[in-house]
C-alpha cells in the first residue's frame, strides 16, 4: 500500500474507481512475478454502480494448479 493511499480500516473503501484499478493492476502484476494469473480478477461492476461507489475487487475462479500456486506464494 502507498502513503497516500486512506486506510481501509473498519469502515467502507473511500476509494474511487481509478485508484481501484490500479490497485487491481498492481494485484495482477504481483501475482505475475509469482508465475500466477488470475484471469477473471477485475473491479466487480455492481460495486461501481450503488450511489456511493465502494468498489470490491474480484478474484474469480481458477485451476486447482493456480490455487496451489497461489498457496506456495502466500506461504
Amino acid at each position: 500500500m502507498t502513503a497516500e493511499r486512506a486506510p481501509l480500516g473498519g469502515r467502507h473503501s473511500a476509494l474511487c474507481a481509478e485508484e481501484a484499478e490500479e490497485i487491481v493492476k498492481e494485484l495482477r502484476a504481483a501475482l505475475a512475478k509469482a508465475g500466477i494469473k488470475l484471469p477473471s480478477l477485475r473491479i466487480d461492476p455492481a460495486s461501481l454502480a450503488r450511489e456511493a461507489p465502494c468498489p470490491r475487487v474480484e478474484l474469480g475462479g481458477c485451476s486447482v494448479d493456480v490455487a496451489a500456486k497461489l498457496a506456495a506464494a502466500l506461504r
